[in-house]
């Protein structure tokens, strides 16, 4: 679950968005068993987040590399 950043820039685009989706979806369902009944593990939460947040920076990084400087 824990995946560095390095990790993410070897993936290809198509990798990365699969596995923001797939983050993000489990992200939702430990946030609703967080609401409706008692969650095992809240730091999955955080670390969920965490990966998020990597992925979308790799992507970022992508597009502005990709993008003509002015």
């Amino acid at each position: 679950m824990a995946t560095k950043a390095s990790e993410y820039r070897e993936m290809s685009d198509e990798q990365l968005d699969s596995e923001l989706k797939q983050t993000q979806k489990d992200l939702f369902r430990l946030r609703f068993q967080a609401s409706t009944e008692k969650l095992d593990a809240p730091s999955n939460l955080l670390k969920l987040r965490r990966s998020i947040a990597r992925i979308q920076t790799v992507q970022r990084e992508r597009a502005l590399k990709a993008a003509p400087a002015n």
